[in-house]
């Protein structure tokens, strides 16, 4: 079986009623640039939207395809036993040229039984904000289903929700059962539970591409909501250059941050998993066994769990998100 190496893939872009042109403009996606994308899926099992190899010899084979090959040598052996074939996260890039709507996500054990699917906790790392552009996470204080519904009926909803300015490097959290929402003038990574369950609750009265009202999920979403999540769901984040950071280490994913101006070592005979590195500032290389690939600003790699020992080398600086699965959380 020949060796596995650092594999990327073909973006896969979104056209959203709400979205933009950065990913063509500044990250250099091979779109229609008169189209507004609104999510660029760069790592994906999700079904009809399975990501295909675009670098090496595996080009053109998709991530489940890899999968059924390789097995622990590409996820991690652990990993493998629990999610089969599916590749366990999925990676967007996502611009709001408006706020998107408000929405919750249902956990596990609700995703399993309404749709067959998993559940979806995230976090998002701001790239780009406005001068006014801010996140709805939240409420601002406990709140219960009759003020809730209240709000709802009467168009007032986002007056009970926590509001966050941002800046770019920002960091935020958002287990299942949040509400939230996305405002205009943000772009931003997220990470995920390969999902694509929403529960869309207000969409600030938009209309679609049909001249129509999108559809909203009231009723699931009920059910979906923690109304005892409030406050600030900022993550601190005090990066020290050529430092691991750490940001996220929940049963889903663990998330770091790297900001490094110098070769940096990383040694992955612990971690029985993938490793996913995002470009979010930069470029690097990656080495391994004599050999290297390239990385840039917007790009997102995978690294297979069958390669420990590497070296990022920045050119010259860069700033990444390294993610991976910590099967010790694991359920």
């Amino acid at each position: 079986m020949s060796e596995l190496y650092p594999l990327k893939f073909e973006s896969i872009l979104k056209e959203k009623i709400w979205g933009g042109t950065y990913f063509v403009n500044h990250l250099f996606k091979k779109a229609d640039p008169s189209v507004k994308y609104g999510e660029s899926w760069e790592l994906s099992a999700v079904r009809d939207n399975i990501s295909v190899v675009s670098n090496g010899f595996l080009s053109g084979n998709n991530i489940e395809e890899l999968i059924e090959v390789y097995m622990g040598d590409l996820t991690g052996d652990a990993i493998f036993d629990k999610f089969g074939n599916e590749f366990p996260l999925l990676i967007k890039l996502i611009e709001a040229s408006e706020d998107l709507s408000i929405q919750v996500h249902p956990g596990n054990e609700m995703a399993k039984k309404r749709h067959r699917a998993y559940g979806k906790t995230e976090m998002w790392y701001i790239l780009e904000s406005g001068n006014n552009s801010k996140i709805y996470s939240g409420f601002k204080k406990p709140c219960n289903r009759e003020d809730y519904l209240s709000a709802l009926n009467s168009g007032s909803l986002a007056e009970l929700l926590n509001v966050e300015k941002t800046k770019p490097g920002d960091i935020f959290f958002t287990p299942s059962g949040r509400i939230h929402a996305i405002g205009a003038g943000n772009v931003l990574v997220e990470i995920q539970q390969t999902s694509d369950v929403t529960y869309r609750i207000f969409d600030w009265n938009r209309k679609g591409y049909d001249g129509f009202p999108r559809e909203l999920h009231t009723d699931l979403a009920l059910d979906a909501i923690d109304f005892n999540a409030t406050g600030s769901n900022k993550i601190d984040a005090k990066p020290v250059l050529n430092k691991t950071e750490n940001l996220i280490n929940c049963e889903f994913f663990v998330a770091n941050l790297i900001s490094f101006n110098q070769m940096i070592h990383k040694d992955y005979v612990l971690i029985d998993s993938f490793v996913v590195f995002i470009c979010i500032d930069g470029e690097f290389l990656i080495r391994w066994d004599g050999n290297s690939e390239p990385v840039l600003k917007g790009e997102t790699v995978l690294l297979p769990a069958m390669i420990k020992d590497i070296v990022l080398e920045p050119s010259p600086e860069a700033k990444i998100m390294e993610v991976f699965i910590n099967v010790d959380k694991q359920n």
